[in-house]
């Protein structure tokens, strides 16, 4: 009764909603038969018929009761929450689902129903572990819809009240139920999983069940290619604590019959095709073949499936077995039985000998026969026997009688359907038993996966429940039922029933009205599939096995120990497990998730509105709505309220701010009804939304036309007006027409006399004007030339002053520099000398008393000081002869140009003196010529003209020429530069090819060096044990003399490394106090020398002078190597990293350069003959800038000695202490920078006034402090790799991978508000210069072009192509896609870039969906080592080390004398 006022109530306040909302211009929705449900706008109301203009652009005309309103103020991407909604009815639903599916927004709520659309792809950024963190205790509602919502919710509420809760995720084939479950089940996982420390979590353990589950659950369907064909209800247990302690999987209604009946085009259960595909020596094991010589797979004409391979699905679910716990020998009898089912159904039956008798058909069928019983590992006869014979078990005695081929037939099926389904409730106990049940444990939360509703055009037993299965098993168990006389049984039981009616045209189907829909179904096979009973002599036989495996499928139970058939139904079965599944379910607090299939093709971006409409009218969402119709559907916030409806009694707003006491108000003066006034929102009925609406739209329409009238009246005033200034205007122009004309004829006659008298005036003005003309330019050209006489002799002048005064100038600055050279030469000398002298004085002095201390570091700062001074003066003095040559150079061009000048200024001259002669020459036949010649002057000016023009054009052609003849000859200098340049690229990598050749033959030297020790030292543990080893005073170990006496049977002599003589230990012993005096000196922080680490270069020294490198055995190392560890214990200081940084990797690039294998250099190279040889030689030995005296002094200062196994074990352990130092330094610039970069990632945040006070000016200042202070961390940490003279590869390194991991995060989040801070990168990058930025700029190539792409106008212009090849060549589909459709326009409110754009790149995103790699669009950072011991080898010179200084603090020592070498 509640069920049914429910639904009058919601069609009556649907009716009232759709004659609210017929008012011209009212925003509906009408039926349509393509779209279901078309948006459009009321044009005419006539009547119930109103005419609508849908947007599509088609007119329709409906009834009133079919349309439903449209709520213009809906946002175009959704509510997240239907209930929000202005109007809960279906068009309305389906048009916020496919906003919200269109932007990948797959999840929605319905009230506490969650609703979710399966996007046919992967969207990894919403199921990580960052997701699941934002979940975790957030309040239901709080953040966006998601399973996660409702897994958290449910854990709540199991922990709060105590009670177990459940969570039923139900929908249709293919629309995502077990993908949803997977994420149910890792979220609880992660809520109450074990720790790291106690094995394989419960939540794997389930999912690594699922291979199995499916394989031999799952079938293709018509609308899913793996559809589950069973329900499954997973069980996670939890204790007092809410930790996950068992788990168990139950399932429900295995679909048997599709064992032995299969409809076109779907196929069988996947683990019969898997078999089928095995390896060959599987297939010839069980005598299989191809699938479509079995009767059981060949009933379609489907066998494979696209993108599925069964061999390898068959290795991943062997590989399966072995992980939840199934042994080899259990696995071959799992197949051993799928492979007998398929033998099984080849067996056909033909008439015996006897009536009514049976026998197999023929050899092929005998094979079959054998092969099954072969497979069951049973008796062929007796397998015939049970199928072509049955057992009548009557009070006396067993009658047994032979049976018809179809009867055979039909048994046979019922064994292939037992076996099959007593194998699959075999494997869930097993699996069952793998995971662990906790039978203590106090609450459980379950996940029902079950397959939903669906109604097809042939609906039989299995696809619905009937409600009439007590009728279903009375027909079963009578003998001569057929489906007719059940059809006939059930409309003589039902015909009054209100769910129940017979179809029209129709003999035996029936239609039942379900909760969800009507759904029609036809009986033809209803008896059949309803029959589930085991055969007695399928029992006995099966029960005898020899198959230990078969024959536990089938226990002895006592109600089975007679051989007598018992009748069973799959209708009582599954109200017996549907009961049990209730009870469950019942005993806990339920949960919905409603998973809806967009549409049959299993594509992604697309949205079919018929097939998800049904689903929503078949999932219970509209009756959901309807409920929620019945109460308050519409709430709305009061501000919202009053914008919006404020304008029906504007006078309730005059002078009043509680919006409680408005809205109240507001509402009397429009006389409604049955409202609510809460907290802090109206809750309205159903209906009442739009009856407001439809008030408001009158209030508008009256505004309006009131508007209108106004505007017209206004219109036709400003037209008279204008009308009568035309008027006007037209009547002044007139008369003021006729008055010009009388005024222009007198001004003609006035103009005629006075043309009159200037013509004769004009005539004798001219015959003067001509005689005075020819004097003037004759005065005019002789005044000319002495004037450019004059000028000429004073631009000499002035060149001739200008070029003396640079002259005398170069000469001052010439004796200046030289006598500054010599006195600044002279005092550095002098200071220096006085210096050294006071610094001997120092050092004898402390040598006895040790008192002045102080005083030598003073002078040794002042000595460091004037060496500063002397490089400063050398650098000055270079500079100076540089400037000297440019300024040289720029005179030189100077005077130059002054000659030429001159000579052009002489040859004008000459060419000016010939033209006055000539003109002197000519004067008198000029006074000859008549004066006036109209015709020749104009000929000539035209002449002269086009001279002019001649000329320009000349000059114009004399410039470009010159352009082209200094770009041409730039270009020539530039190709020969590059020439230059090859040319050494080439030389150098000749050097480099050798070195590495020679670096390659050490490795292998080496290589085989440290393999064949660790052979001796494992091959002779009792040797080494016996033979004493003292330890020498510096720390080395050496073997004592092995006497003849000591060992017998076996001479032994002294270890020798291969292709090396036996050494003799270092006669020069240290003591224990030198090793220490080292260790205490080099701790401590001994700054740098030439840019160089000291403390690493004295190492080295000291090191290379005790011939460590050349012991077998020392403790020198090991004490280096504990030193540098406790040194670099405090990680979070940079400056002290960096310094250790600096002389690791220094004294990692000596050891490099000095070490080489013991017999990698036994030989004496030969000397090349040849001159290339010698060349080669030449190019591999030093460098052609290192002179002689250089080189020899770098030999000397880094020399390569034979290194033994100590040596090369600490060169490895340095180069591991190298690169952890490195990545300290970087994850600690990662780590400052990854807070700032979080703070300006985010979107500037501002309330409406702050925003409308001060505009954006707080947004950008807080971005641009924290874009500022990355550029500090960034020139902080550079100031201190400088400071410390770290190898500028390692800083490019470091930056580099920095940027990297800037370039990851940035892209991966919200990039939008990131130009201003790229381009301060950019300054920054050059401004540190390519020396220590490197590469850093590069790694940025992903954000640059995602952020150019944002910031360009009118996408909407770009084409795909453009934006591919032009735009963003690197960005992957995925990454393009998310940028167009994650970001907004803000000045026009659309999405960026046009719809075909838009379709283009989800066309191309479905064709890489199969790959994994293709459908990710997020970045991933590495973190690993960037470089090599070559790479730091090659940065470095050795030469750098010459004038480096060792310790002064060890200079004094008497043992560390060999330092002042």
């Amino acid at each position: 009764m509640l069920h049914a006022a429910c639904n009058l109530n919601f069609f009556m306040s649907l009716e009232q909603v759709a004659s609210a909302a017929t008012g011209v211009g009212s925003l509906v929705w009408v039926e349509d038969a393509n779209e279901a449900w078309l948006d459009g706008e009321v044009v005419a109301v006539n009547g119930e018929d109103i005419t609508v203009l849908c947007t599509s652009g088609n007119t329709v005309v409906a009834r009133c009761s079919n349309v439903y309103p449209k709520d213009a103020d809906a946002p175009s991407c959704g509510v997240d929450d239907m209930t929000k909604l202005a109007y809960l009815h279906e068009p309305g639903v389906l048009q916020n689902l496919k906003s919200r599916y269109d932007i990948n927004e797959i999840y929605t709520y319905t009230g506490s129903i969650l609703i979710a659309v399966n996007p046919f792809q992967r969207l990894p950024h919403l199921y990580d572990s960052h997701m699941m963190e934002q979940y975790k205790g957030a309040a239901f509602g709080e953040l966006s819809p998601h399973p996660f919502a409702v897994a958290d919710a449910a854990y709540r509420l199991m922990m709060n009240d105590g009670k177990s809760q459940a969570i039923l995720v139900s929908g249709e084939s293919g629309a995502g139920k077990t993908e949803s479950t997977k994420l149910l089940m890792r979220y609880l996982a992660y809520m109450g999983g074990r720790s790291a420390g106690e094995g394989r979590s419960v939540e794997q353990q389930v999912l690594e069940s699922n291979p199995v589950l499916e394989a031999f659950g799952n079938a293709k369907t018509v609308r899913n290619n793996n559809s589950s064909r069973f329900g499954k209800f997973v069980e996670l247990q939890f204790d007092q604590r809410g930790r996950i302690s068992g788990a168990a999987v139950r399932t429900y209604l295995l679909e048997r019959s599709r064992v032995c009946q299969l409809s076109d085009p779907e196929r069988n259960y996947h683990c019969f095709y898997m078999l089928c595909a095995a390896p060959q020596e599987e297939v010839q094991k069980y005598k299989l073949g191809n699938p479509r010589t079995f009767h059981y797979l060949n009933q379609t004409n489907c066998y494979e499936l696209d993108g599925v391979d069964d061999a390898k699905e068959y290795i991943a679910t062997r590989k399966a077995m072995d992980t939840v716990g199934i042994s080899v020998q259990e696995q071959d009898a799992i197949f051993r039985v799928i492979a007998a089912i398929l033998h099984l159904g080849n067996i056909e039956f033909a008439k015996g000998k006897e009536i009514d008798s049976s026998m197999p058909k023929d050899e092929k069928s005998w094979f079959h026969l054998r092969t099954a019983a072969e497979l069951f590992m049973c008796d062929a006869k007796s397998l015939e026997d049970s199928l072509c014979k049955k057992v009548i078990t009557t009070r006396d005695e067993s009658i047994i009688t032979d049976v018809d081929p179809k009867t055979a037939a039909s048994r046979r099926d019922a064994l292939a359907k037992v076996v099959y389904s007593r194998l699959f409730d075999w494997l869930v106990d097993n699996i069952n038993n793998s995971i662990g049940q906790d039978p203590n444990s106090k609450y459980l939360i379950g996940v029902l996966d079950i397959y939903g509703f669906e109604s097809f055009k042939t609906n039989r037993l299995y696809q619905k429940r009937g409600g009439i299965i007590a009728l279903l098993d009375q027909a079963c168990m009578l003998p001569r039922s057929t489906h007719e006389t059940f059809a006939e049984s059930l409309y003589r039981e039902f015909k009054n029933h209100k769910r129940f009616s017979k179809p029209k045209l129709a003999r035996s189907d029936f239609t039942i009205c379900h909760y969800a829909g009507d759904v029609t179904y036809q009986t033809e096979l209803f008896l059949d599939k309803n029959k589930d009973y085991v055969i007695g002599e399928h029992q006995a036989l099966l029960n005898a096995s020899e198959c230990s495996f078969v024959s536990g499928l089938f226990p002895v139970s006592d109600e089975e120990s007679s051989k007598q058939s018992k009748f069973s139904s799959i209708g009582s079965r599954f109200k017996q497990q549907l009961q049990s599944l209730l009870e469950t379910l019942s005993s806990t607090e339920p949960h919905y998730i409603r998973c809806v299939k967009p549409n049959n093709l299993l594509k992604p971006a697309i949205f079919e509105n018929h097939n998800v409409l049904q689903q929503l009218r078949c999932g219970g969402v509209m009756e959901a709505i309807r409920i929620s119709c019945a109460g308050y559907p519409t709430k709305r916030p009061f501000y919202e309220f009053i914008d919006r409806f404020g304008i029906l009694a504007h006078e309730v707003l005059n002078g009043s701010t509680d919006e409680v006491a408005v809205c109240k108000k507001l509402l009397g003066k429009v006389g409604l009804e049955g409202y609510q006034i809460g907290k802090t929102k109206v809750f309205l009925r159903a209906g009442q939304m739009a009856e407001l609406d439809a008030r408001r739209t009158e209030v508008l329409g009256r505004s309006a036309s009131i508007i209108q009238r106004k505007v017209c009246s206004y219109m036709a005033r400003k037209s008279f007006t204008l009308i009568c200034r035309s008027a006007i205007l037209i009547q002044s122009v007139c008369r003021g027409e006729l008055t010009r004309k009388i005024y222009e004829n007198m001004r003609r006659e006035v103009a005629c006399l006075r043309i009159q008298r200037d013509l004769r005036m004009h005539l004798a003005r001219k015959t003067y004007l001509e005689l005075c003309s020819s004097a003037i330019c004759i005065q005019t050209g002789m005044r000319g030339m002495a004037a450019r006489n004059e000028l000429r002799f004073r631009w000499k002048t002035r060149a001739a002053i200008v070029i003396q005064s640079h002259c005398r100038k170069l000469l001052a600055r010439l004796e200046y520099t030289k006598l500054k050279k010599a006195a600044i030469t002279t005092q550095c000398a002098w200071r220096s000398k006085v210096a050294r002298g006071e610094l001997r004085k120092l050092k004898m002095a402390a040598r006895e008393t040790g008192a002045l201390q102080a005083a030598k570091n003073k002078l040794e700062k002042q000595v460091e000081e004037l060496t500063w001074r002397l490089q400063l003066e050398k650098r000055m003095r270079g500079d100076l002869e540089e400037a000297k040559t440019q300024e040289n150079t720029k005179l030189q061009t100077a005077l130059k140009d002054l000659q030429l000048q001159f000579k052009e200024t002489k040859d004008m001259l000459l060419k000016e003196k010939e033209v006055s002669k000539r003109a002197a020459e000519q004067i008198p036949v000029i006074q000859e010529i008549p004066i006036i010649d109209h015709e020749m002057m104009d000929k000539l000016s035209a002449e002269n003209e086009k001279l002019k023009a001649l000329v320009s054009s000349l000059e114009t052609k004399i410039v470009e020429t010159e352009k082209k003849y200094e770009e041409t000859n730039k270009l020539s200098e530039e190709r020969l530069k590059q020439a230059m340049d090859a040319e050494s690229v080439i030389v150098k990598l000749k050097t480099n090819m050798h070195i590495l050749q020679e670096k390659i033959s050490d490795m292998e030297t080496e290589t085989k060096i440290l393999r064949h020790q660790t052979l001796l030292t494992n091959s002779k543990p009792g040797l080494q044990s016996e033979f004493g080893n003292r330890v020498l005073e510096n720390g080395h170990h050496a073997s004592e003399t092995i006497r003849t006496n000591d060992i017998p049977h076996t001479p032994v002599k002294a270890y020798e490394t291969p292709g090396s003589k036996p050494r003799r230990p270092p006669t020069d012993r240290l003591q224990h106090e030198d090793v220490d005096t080292l260790m205490e000196c080099v701790t401590k922080d001994v700054g740098f020398s030439q840019g160089k680490p000291v403390a690493a270069f004295t190492i080295y020294k000291s090191l290379l002078h005790w011939r460590s490198f050349e012991a077998d055995r020392t403790s020198v190392f090991d004490r280096l190597i504990q030193m540098i560890g406790s040194a670099i214990e405090d990680q979070d200081s940079n400056d002290h990293m960096a310094y250790w940084l600096s002389n690791t990797s220094t004294l990692l690039f000596l050891l490099q350069k000095s070490l080489k294998p013991a017999g990698a250099a036994a030989a004496t190279p030969v000397k090349p003959t040849s001159l290339f040889g010698r060349m080669a030689m030449g190019f591999r030995s030093s460098p052609s800038t290192v002179s002689l005296a250089g080189a020899t002094a770098a030999l000397e200062t880094v020399r390569q000695v034979e290194a033994k196994y100590p040596a090369l074990l600490f060169k490895q352990q340095l180069t591991a202490y190298v690169e952890k130092i490195y990545g300290i330094i970087r994850d600690n610039l990662k780590k400052e920078l990854s807070s700032l970069l979080a703070l300006c990632i985010q979107a500037p945040r501002t309330s409406k006034g702050n925003a409308l006070r001060s505009g954006r000016s707080f947004g950008k200042d807080s971005q641009t402090n924290h874009w500022q202070g990355i550029i500090d961390c960034l020139n902080s940490l550079l100031i201190i790799l400088k400071e410390n003279f770290v190898p500028p590869v390692l800083t490019q390194k470091i930056y580099a991978q920095t940027f990297s991991s800037i370039n990851v995060q940035l892209f991966n989040s919200n990039g939008e508000y990131v130009k201003a801070g790229l381009a301060e990168l950019e300054l920054w990058c050059c401004q540190a210069k390519e020396e220590y930025a490197g590469s850093a700029w590069d790694e940025l190539k992903h954000i640059r072009q995602a952020v150019g792409f944002l910031v360009i106008h009118q996408k909407y212009r770009i084409s795909y192509d453009e934006i591919t090849n032009d735009l963003c060549p690197i960005l992957s589909v995925q990454q393009l896609y998310r940028i167009c459709t994650l970001y907004w326009d803000d000045n026009y409110n659309t999405r960026s870039v046009s719809p075909e754009v838009i379709a283009s790149m989800r066309v191309l995103m479905t064709e890489e969906s199969s790959s994994a790699s293709s459908s990710s669009f997020l970045l991933d950072d590495s973190s690993s080592i960037p470089f090599s011991v070559d790479d730091l080898s090659n940065s470095i010179e050795v030469k750098d080390f010459i004038d480096v200084n060792p310790a002064p603090d060890l200079l004094e020592h008497p043992a560390f004398q060999f330092l002042h070498n």
